[in-house]
């Protein structure tokens, strides 16, 4: 398996991990009085397990995300700055306008 695809499973499976923490401690502290809702649920497991899943995409999206954006850079490369042109030797240069005064407006 490329090293890149098993970097982000990696990274996926720490959101997965920190969405399982999360949800615990949501449920354990009974915040909102989630923990009892679900514990007094006939269907509160299949409620846990969506929720679990849920939080789960969201944590190792953004784990995922963090972790390709905080990659070192590799400083050899040359830099991207837009474009694939050599810049030109030529500046842009203002054309002098001729302004209108008070004597030389057309009526």
């Amino acid at each position: 398996m490329p090293r890149l695809v098993r970097f982000l499973i990696r990274h996926a499976l720490i959101g997965f991990g920190l969405a399982v923490l999360f949800v615990g401690a949501l449920l354990l502290l009974d915040v909102a009085r989630l923990g009892t809702l679900i514990g007094q649920s006939p269907f509160g497991g299949l409620a846990a397990l969506v929720l679990v899943v849920c939080v789960g995409i969201t944590f190792a999206s953004a784990q995922m995300g963090f972790a390709v954006m905080l990659l070192p850079r590799d400083h050899d490369a040359p830099q991207d700055r837009g474009g694939t042109r050599a810049p030109s030797g030529s500046a842009l240069r203002l054309a002098p306008a001729r302004a209108a005064t008070g004597r030389n407006r057309a009526r």
